[in-house]
């Protein structure tokens, strides 16, 4: 396809045509730039109720998310569950307290139980301890969590998660031959009297565990 290309005026005649081209395009372009002036000078006084409403209701959501900050932090430092409260729950609601009771401690987490979960239901990143899986074993009311729970915590808590410390939870008890088990391989358990101290009287899990400060993924600490 042929490129237009310019060639300058020749003779006075189209160097006058010329002239008039350019000095009608610089009118217009000059009438175009004094209307929208005109119509900005008339229109600024709504241009500026906008801006100024924009304004307030922007102050006003972020005031507002400020404050739904500030209560959930004071509520969740002030997070005390009883055992009796925990007793009552599902499996579901019992990982979520068991969350909700890591962020109270300064440590961000999630739930992540479900299908496929590879023995972690709830994973927190601690800013000094680094990342935490928790294992939760709800059970009946004098129910007790095997050795074969620690195999599994044990074998994908490093591996898989990541994880600088694995913790089992339960609202039971634990045997004895798990408890041995866990405390030789460095996974942290937490039963009945332990959740006490954390969930009810409010001790920080990785004081009552002794947990160690940013561990090497897949080595773990033993307990406390």
């Amino acid at each position: 396809m042929a490129l237009l290309r310019l060639r300058r005026p020749r003779g006075t005649a189209e160097v006058i045509s010329a002239a008039v081209v350019v000095v009608a395009v610089l009118v217009l372009a000059l009438r175009m730039l004094v209307a929208a002036a005109g119509a900005l000078a008339q229109a600024w006084p709504v241009l500026l109720a906008l801006v100024l409403i924009v304004g307030v209701v922007g102050a006003w959501r972020l005031r507002q998310a400020s404050t739904r900050r500030r209560r959930e932090v004071v509520r969740m430092a002030a997070l005390r569950i009883a055992l009796a409260e925990f007793d009552a729950m599902d499996d579901r609601r019992f990982e979520h307290a068991l969350r909700d009771l890591l962020v109270r401690d300064g440590c961000p987490a999630r739930s992540v139980g479900g299908a496929g979960d590879q023995a972690a239901d709830v994973i927190g990143d601690h800013p000094q301890h680094g990342r935490i899986v928790v294992q939760a074993k709800h059970t009946r009311v004098g129910g007790k969590v095997g050795s074969s729970v620690m195999y599994a915590v044990k074998g994908t808590a490093g591996p898989v998660h990541k994880a600088a410390h694995a913790v089992v939870i339960t609202n039971g008890t634990f045997t004895p031959d798990a408890i041995v088990w866990g405390e030789r391989h460095g996974v942290h358990w937490v039963d009945r009297d332990r959740l006490r101290r954390w969930a009810q009287d409010g001790a920080a899990l990785h004081e009552l565990l002794g947990l160690s400060v940013r561990s090497r993924p897949g080595r773990f600490k033993r307990a406390a």
